[in-house]
């Protein structure tokens, strides 16, 4: 039984645990580390993109200048070739997140970590001292705050806005994805919608905002996702996560000190959060199964306790014989026998065939029969109220003489003028036994 049960527990969880990350039909890769102010060059690789394809680069973290001021803004490109090349207006020690898109969707071609933009000696394409800005701004309600399967306010002021609002999300190193807009509302001039992330809590997840001008027009926040009282009920295998495979974008350096990630030429990369989920899977996987097997295990050995219990005897079963013997009757040898006797005050015989009588009024005692399976007994002349049938002893027993004496009162002390012989009561001495 137990292996059963572990079979169809394998055949569950197994594919569930150890199942490969999906694929995409197409990816990306950077040809070198992002640097500040040199070209940054993309290639697409794999022949199942469709163009035009798009790459969203997305300033990701603090700023590094002085006094926090922000530089970097959100980079789009459009290409219909294999490979594009633009100008990096980035910082040194600055990250960013780029997301390859294709004419099927948002996303498709895969989604970087972040990476960090390497030292060079030009510093000339950005001002130090003039803050970026984006074209509009979108807000949330609760503020600078996102809770799993919680819904949440997106709004914007419409006066800003050219176009169609649009709202992406970027996963770094996971899913990239369109926000779904429900009902749109005006509340207090501004307009927006409801949207429930169907997001798990600790994801990092950045929120873009354009318009008919492009995606980025309207600036990105950054958020981890807040798990609040833990509803998943909106959570299903195809919700957006940060580990359904390699990250895209190749080769590249993801520190201040030049650590790199991916494989360079199949442009994958280390991503050490689905490793990570892989091992947290497995175990609580393995943990789930050695459960079920301890409870069947425990399950069956009550089954088989129960099975070899004793039956217990049913001292009133109908179904047993009335002339059974008994299971506590003794052995025909051991079986008691009657010692029936006369009476004192009758010194003569009724039937010859009772008592027999000796000299001297000694009366000798009947011959013993032997009680039957039945437990009931008579006497070898047949008593009177016997019943049944009897087997009688093989030969007559030869008895020794036993002298009667009635002891009675003595009364007064008689003179002991006249004495008699004394009488001396003695015990049998068992010497004329025979054997």
């Amino acid at each position: 039984m137990a292996s059963s049960w572990t079979s169809l527990l394998a055949a569950v969880f197994f594919p569930l645990v150890f199942a490969p990350a999906p694929s995409r039909s197409y990816s990306w890769k950077f040809t070198s580390s992002p640097q500040q102010c040199s070209n940054l060059t993309i290639d697409i690789t794999g022949s199942g993109g469709s163009p035009p394809y798009h790459v969203l680069v997305i300033p990701f973290g603090a700023s590094p200048l002085s006094d926090g001021i922000e530089v970097r803004r959100i980079v789009e490109e459009v290409f219909n070739d294999s490979s594009v090349s633009f100008q990096l207006k980035y910082p040194e020690s600055s990250q960013l997140v780029a997301v390859v898109s294709d004419s099927t969707g948002f996303g498709t071609g895969g989604t970087s970590v972040a990476a960090q933009v390497t030292t060079s000696d030009d510093d000339s394409c950005f001002n130090s001292t003039v803050s970026a800005s984006p074209d509009f701004y979108f807000d949330l309600d609760p503020t600078n705050q996102i809770v799993q399967c919680t819904a949440s306010r997106v709004y914007w002021n419409t006066s800003q806005v050219e176009g169609a609002f649009t709202l992406l999300g970027v996963i770094p190193g996971g899913d990239s994805f369109v926000v779904p807009q429900g009902q749109l509302t005006t509340e207090d001039g501004d307009t927006g919608f409801f949207w429930t992330p169907s997001v798990l809590g600790g994801t990092t997840l950045m929120l873009i905002g354009g318009d008919d001008r492009g995606n980025g027009t309207g600036g990105s926040t950054t958020f981890t996702v807040s798990s609040g009282s833990y509803n998943s009920s909106c959570i299903a295998s195809d919700s957006p996560s940060s580990t359904p495979g390699n990250p895209a974008g190749g080769t590249y350096a993801t520190n201040s000190a030049g650590a790199t990630t991916g494989s360079g030429d199949e442009g994958s990369s280390v991503n050490v959060g689905a490793i990570i989920g892989g091992v947290i899977g497995g175990v609580s996987g393995i943990i789930v199964l050695l459960l079920l097997l301890w409870f069947a295990r425990k399950r069956y050995n009550e089954k088989r306790s129960q099975r070899e219990k004793p039956t217990p005897v049913d001292l009133l079963d109908e179904n047993d014989p009335a002339d059974a013997p008994a299971q506590n009757d003794l052995p025909q040898y051991y079986q008691p026998e009657p010692f029936p006797m006369r009476g004192p005050a009758s010194p003569t015989a009724t039937s010859g065939n009772d008592t027999s009588q000796t000299g001297d009024g000694i009366l000798a005692r009947p011959i013993s029969t032997v009680l039957s399976d039945t437990g009931t007994s008579t006497t070898s002349a047949g008593m009177s109220g016997a019943s049944g049938t009897r087997k009688l002893a093989a030969g007559p027993r030869q008895f020794r003489a036993v002298n009667v004496i009635q002891h009675e009162d003595a009364g007064p002390s008689e003179s002991t003028d006249n004495q008699e012989g004394e009488t001396i009561e003695l015990p049998p001495a068992y010497t004329n036994i025979r054997k």
